[in-house]
């Protein structure tokens, strides 16, 4: 229930994009926005502290690495569908950021380059039901266009709840 004024306002002036892939769209630069939100209030010293030592996955020890990990996916993603389409690409390596600043920067970045992609993509296009013409992952999983692109939007969230719980353990040890 809407019970904010401004919060009505913004709703009823949001500008959204057309069809299926505006859809997708929308709620991927949702999903970042809500981790920008999130790191707003992260210092430098938190951003880069260690937070889980136990675990073996280097890209979940810190929010640095964590979002270095997003941020990385996020292009890769993008990536993976403008390779599906016929386009030649190079991955990029996971990139350790200092500041939240620059972290914003590269969530921005990648929204824009995702953005650039779905720009020749049909939501006709978005479906496929022939594995034989869908998206082979990295980790073994066949998407087509728009299962790739749900993934990925799922993927920022897992990892902004994962940064939630890294600012209560933060709080906690001050």
């Amino acid at each position: 229930m809407i019970t904010d004024k401004n919060e009505f306002s913004n709703l009823m002036t949001k500008i959204y994009r057309h069809g299926a892939t505006g859809a997708l769209l929308d709620e991927y630069e949702k999903a970042i926005t809500e981790v920008q939100q999130l790191i707003s209030d992260i210092s430098d010293i938190e951003l880069i502290k260690i937070i889980d030592d136990n675990t073996t996955d280097p890209s979940c020890k810190s929010i640095q690495t964590i979002l270095a990990h997003v941020v990385c996916s996020g292009f890769c993603y993008a990536m993976d569908i403008r390779q599906f389409l016929g386009e030649k690409v190079e991955y990029p390596d996971d990139l350790l950021r200092f500041t939240i600043k620059d972290y914003n920067t590269d969530l921005n970045r990648f929204l824009a380059f995702t953005i650039e992609t779905f720009k020749t993509i049909q939501d006709n296009q978005l479906e496929e039901f022939d594995n034989s013409k869908k998206i082979a992952t990295p980790w073994g999983q066949v998407y087509d266009i728009e299962q790739m692109t749900e993934h990925a939007i799922v993927h920022v969230l897992r990892h902004r709840r994962q940064i939630e719980k890294f600012k209560i353990i933060l709080k906690k040890s001050l």
